[in-house]
């Protein structure tokens, strides 16, 4: 994968610090907004998807959440479900602001916690063009109870113990208590499911990105298994592209497909593998189907990723 050389450090406004980002400058007036999964930062998270739609012709404007990455805020490796559905604010507020783009063509992206922000992002905020929805973690309880049949008791009862020794020292004002964010069954993590130890290799493959902490601070796990982003699919009101993996063990396949049957304009696509499929084995087939979805959202009836070898579209439903 080549990252582009004409993006560009940008930074906007939120929570009383900043959020960085990079902005790829588009020709087609469409942008898209990125940002990476729980604890996972821009450049791993984005760069292979958002290189390929600036190639498309549009602009990407690929962030980091607060306390994340190149943003600021303390303390770091914090998590807040809330904090970062602001920053989504900020960012599309941002986004209308930069000179090549029409307001009025914005769409969102995210995948997995970020996937699952996007549905509340989009039922908020009914002027965006489209948004797309990547293997989302639509229902956390869901995905929690799924989660635990693949750790051990013990690992289990230590990653308790951490998460309320994290809240208790945030309280105090202590620095946070890292856990990774995934590795074997047995090991304090928080993710032990046979698909989330993809993600080193799907995300940062040959250590591509030294700098991407692999950690989230203890406190902030019952807030990811406690959101239900899934629950506002009948208020999406835009065009939503929903891509889920059949043997998703992390994120789910079922409730992302219970958000397509329910939300007003979703459209479904469905793919073999596991829960970092589209970054491995059917990264082809995603980035055409996404680039469709969002020629026909944002530029018009034709797909803008059409010389770009986008000539597959998902099928819509109705």
């Amino acid at each position: 994968m080549r990252t582009p050389t004409a993006r560009q450090k940008v930074r906007f406004a939120v929570g009383g610090t900043e959020c960085a980002a990079w902005h790829y400058p588009g020709t087609n007036g469409g942008c898209v907004i990125m940002a990476g999964g729980g604890g996972v930062t821009k450049e791993p998270g984005t760069d292979a998807f958002a290189a390929r739609f600036h190639a498309a012709g549009f602009t990407v404007l690929a962030f980091d959440y607060r306390r994340l990455g190149g943003s600021g805020g303390q303390p770091r490796q914090v998590v807040r479900v809330k904090d970062q559905l602001a920053d989504w604010q900020a960012a599309i507020a941002r986004a209308a602001t930069l000179p090549e783009v029409d307001p009025a063509r914005i769409a969102v992206w995210g995948f997995s916690l970020s996937g699952g922000h996007v549905l509340r992002v989009a039922a908020r905020n009914p002027q965006l063009a489209a948004a797309i929805a990547q293997t989302p973690n639509a229902d956390g309880p869901a995905a929690s109870r799924n989660a635990t049949r693949f750790q051990t008791p013990l690992a289990t009862l230590r990653l308790t113990g951490r998460i309320l020794r994290d809240a208790a020292g945030g309280l105090l004002g202590l620095s946070p208590v890292l856990v990774p964010l995934a590795g074997a069954p047995g090991t304090v993590t928080m993710l032990a499911t046979p698909d989330s130890v993809d993600g080193d290799r799907a995300l940062n493959p040959g250590n591509r990105y030294p700098e991407w902490q692999q950690a989230i601070a203890a406190r902030s796990v019952p807030g990811i298994a406690l959101n239900r982003p899934g629950r506002d699919a009948p208020r999406i009101r835009v065009p939503l592209l929903v891509l889920v993996c059949d043997q998703d063990r992390t994120a789910l396949s079922e409730p992302g497909v219970e958000v397509a049957a329910r939300a007003p304009r979703a459209e479904l696509v469905r793919f073999p593998g596991g829960h970092y499929a589209p970054f491995l084995d059917e990264h082809e087939p995603a980035v055409r189907a996404e680039l469709s979805f969002l020629g026909r959202h944002l530029t018009g009836p034709e797909p803008a990723g059409q010389s770009d070898g986008a000539d597959a579209s998902p099928a819509r439903r109705s």
